[in-house]
């Protein structure tokens, strides 16, 4: 008599680095014959895949665990939080195991031990892309884990060490498969997007007869091979990132930069360990809208570092004026376990953090506004991501899925999810756009 499948139910928290953990993690598990669960009572254990970057995401990760222990009793934990067992063991002492991020055959193990698997895995079929958490359209396509730089607000190194890069053949393969199965939009993500390869040494690497380096650019070339929309996160803005921008003017690769600045004042720059010549990413990025003129730029910054004085925000607006980027993500600093930031003298109070996140978003609209203003009117190729009896739901080129914005085709119930169709921008505002479908 066949046994059941045991079933394991997930929680994952976290970045999009971490939603690729889960995928793979839960691949594994459905070869092997598992079920995975989306609720608590119909699980003979729960994985919580945790985040540790911030103290926020600290605190939730361990309410999560702490919230399954009570629903289920049969818990492992694996993610950046896992780097800090006895934390984890000091609160929770009933979690059965912990490991930290990216270890899948420890977490394999672990589950293994909880649960063992029922079937032969060579029994049960998974699609050739593995699992995904997102929808089918669109899927992160992970390069590489780690990080060898040293800001001081950030313990991402300590989490999940130096960098390592994947081969460039193998990040083709998965892309293909990935390609093949449906996927429409591959979302390029690492730590450092720019630096890949270069913990390899930029190792040649032989790709459907093709031999290319492991490096930012040969990568951008393979991908622009695919037929679909690609798109960069996490590009720091090095001076050989120069070179994919002719990729993007030729169609090759969509004109969407997500790069993660934080601060433009060279005081403050110092104090984070970041490069400081914001002048020259000025004329950077000048450089590259000569080439591609709709390049977006989106990025992030952090108000309230601390140290950081009126004249230092004020630089930073200033900045961003010349700058003109298309999104804006602002985080009030917040002290990390660990941080070398920590340590910094000049704590900023928490209504001067406030004061200057609203300011800093307040001119962002209106940059972001004006630039949505000056689409209407122009024809966007857009990818659809919901449809409903009432209107269809998609992205440009400009927007990534769930940080940026969208363009809302009202009436258009008839769409398909995944298609890519041409619309006419009729209305906008700050973070969306409205359109109608060019017959």
């Amino acid at each position: 008599m066949e046994l059941a499948s045991p079933k394991v139910g997930l929680v994952s928290l976290g970045c999009p680095k971490a939603l690729v953990d889960s995928e793979r993690i839960v691949t594994r598990l459905r070869a092997e014959g598992y079920q995975i669960v989306g609720d608590y009572a119909g699980a003979d254990m729960v994985l919580v895949n945790t985040c540790g970057f911030l103290d926020s995401a600290r605190a939730e990760s361990l309410e999560a665990i702490g919230e399954a222990l009570a629903e289920n009793g049969k818990v492992v934990v694996t993610g950046c939080l896992g780097k800090e067992a006895d934390l984890i063991r000091r609160e929770h002492p009933g979690v059965l195991a912990i490991t930290g991020p990216h270890q899948y055959e420890q977490v394999m193990g672990a589950i293994h031990d909880v649960l063992p698997p029922a079937h032969d895995p060579y029994q049960d079929l998974v699609p050739e892309a593995g699992l995904r958490l997102t929808p089918r359209h669109y899927a992160y396509l992970k390069i590489s884990e780690g990080c060898n730089n040293r800001c001081s607000f950030c313990i991402i190194p300590h989490l999940r060490g130096d960098l390592v890069s994947r081969p460039l053949a193998q990040v083709m393969f998965e892309a293909e498969a990935l390609v093949r199965s449906g996927v429409k939009e591959l979302l390029v993500i690492s730590q450092d997007t720019s630096a890949y390869g270069q913990d390899l040494k930029y190792a040649a690497s032989n790709w459907k007869g093709t031999e290319y380096q492991t490096r930012f650019l040969d990568l951008a070339q393979a991908l622009g091979t695919l037929g679909v929309w690609v798109r960069m996160h996490y590009v720091y803005p090095y001076p050989h990132v120069d070179n994919v921008l002719p990729l993007m003017a030729e169609g090759k690769i969509l004109p969407y930069l997500d790069i993660p600045f934080q601060h433009a004042s060279p005081r403050v720059l110092k104090a984070m360990r970041r490069p400081a010549n914001q002048e020259k990413v000025l004329e950077r990025l000048a450089a590259w809208r000569k080439i591609v003129p709709d390049l977006a730029i989106r990025s992030t910054f952090i108000v309230g570092f601390p140290g950081e004085t009126e004249e230092d925000f004020d630089d930073l607006l200033d900045w961003l004026e010349d700058a003109q980027i298309d999104r804006l993500g602002c985080f009030k600093y917040e002290p990390v376990a660990g941080a070398p930031s920590n340590d910094l003298p000049g704590a900023v109070p928490e209504e001067v953090k406030q004061e200057r996140y609203d300011r800093l978003m307040e001119l962002q609209q209106d940059i972001s506004a004006k630039k949505q203003i000056a689409k209407i009117g122009r024809e966007l190729d857009v990818i659809i991501d919901d449809v409903d009896e009432d209107e269809a739901t998609g992205r440009t080129y400009a927007d990534a899925p769930e940080i940026d914005g969208n363009i809302y085709l009202d009436g258009e119930n008839e769409l398909q999810i995944g298609e890519i169709v041409r619309v006419r921008v009729t209305d906008a505002d700050a973070y969306d756009l409205w359109g109608e479908v060019v017959e």
